[in-house]
């Protein structure tokens, strides 16, 4: 019989793991059933894992490393820690990870039936953070999203057993403006990483320059272009609504904190006039309660 109980994660593992409760948005609420939050979390757990390993932020010790066989010499090189992980992961599938988390989404692989496309996205996407700093188009951005944001509600939406075509399609709509929203809150901090996440024809229509975005505040025409990304990621967060409609009891409510979570940091953005120089706008909890309680609303009538 095959064992599914999760590995117990050692220091470096609890140390990503607990990152959970940084995140803007709900990983894995008390009020879901004890299994999906087991498996949601040990998704969770790889993709802030991989997040950490692309962004250099990984827990001290060098544990991280050592568990995927690299030397102190590979885990400086980031496309060669992808790359192991990326190994790693594919024993997930057809032997035995080394790394303690990995080893952990095992048992939720087999027990939900996943399939490596999604794990692969975000190593991908992470791949792609190394070698590509700059966005020409929004369609441009947009392919990075379908890597980076929305192979996490492909995953939420396998491990709950309610993935469709329809559903997967407007979940992607929700996680791209999640994932968009993001990059508006943290301007600066990714300027300051090399990246810019902006399209590069969208700063050429506003007349901002890389120089305007390193400023300490914003100027009118930055304001301009954050309003401009924030109203498309409020589109996109409006047109994947109607996943909420198409499922019933604590997925809804799990569903709605992560909309809602998007609509509330779109009113701290908004109400901090645009200007997401100063730092990142974060939202309120009664921005975020009445948002859940609107698109809960809303999802009702449409279910």
């Amino acid at each position: 019989m095959t064992d599914t109980r999760q590995a117990r994660p050692d220091a470096s593992s609890r140390a990503t793991l607990g990152k959970a409760a940084d995140e803007n948005f709900p990983v894995a609420p008390f009020f879901l059933p004890r299994a999906w939050r087991d498996d949601l979390m040990a998704a969770y757990g790889f993709a802030r894992l991989v997040d950490d390993i692309g962004d250099g932020d990984l827990a001290p010790g060098g544990a991280d490393a050592r568990h995927l066989g690299l030397d102190p010499e590979e885990a400086e090189d980031r496309l060669a820690f992808l790359d192991a992980f990326e190994a790693d992961l594919r024993r997930v599938f057809d032997g035995t990870p080394r790394h303690p988390l990995l080893q952990g989404l095992q048992p939720t692989v087999r027990r939900r039936g996943l399939t490596p496309e999604p794990f692969l996205g975000l190593i991908a996407a992470n791949r792609q953070d190394q070698l590509v700093t700059r966005y020409e188009t929004y369609d441009d951005l947009l392919a990075y999203c379908e890597l980076s944001a929305n192979p996490v509600g492909r995953l939420v939406l396998a491990i709950t057993g309610t993935d469709t075509p329809e559903r997967i399609r407007r979940s992607d709509e929700i996680c791209t403006a999640l994932q968009i929203v993001e990059h508006l809150q943290d301007v600066a901090e990714d300027l300051g990483n090399g990246r810019v996440y902006l399209p590069a024809e969208d700063l050429k229509r506003f007349h901002v320059t890389e120089d305007d975005l390193a400023r300490p505040t914003a100027g009118a025409s930055v304001r301009a272009l954050i309003a401009f990304e924030a109203g498309r990621a409020r589109d996109l967060l409006h047109a994947g609504a109607p996943l909420l409609g198409s499922v019933h009891g604590r997925l809804r409510l799990l569903l709605a904190g992560f909309a809602g979570g998007g609509l509330s940091a779109l009113d701290a953005i908004t109400d901090a006039g645009y200007d997401v120089l100063t730092g990142p706008p974060k939202a309120t909890k009664p921005s975020l309660m009445r948002h859940v309680g609107a698109v809960l609303l809303r999802a009702r009538k449409e279910g």
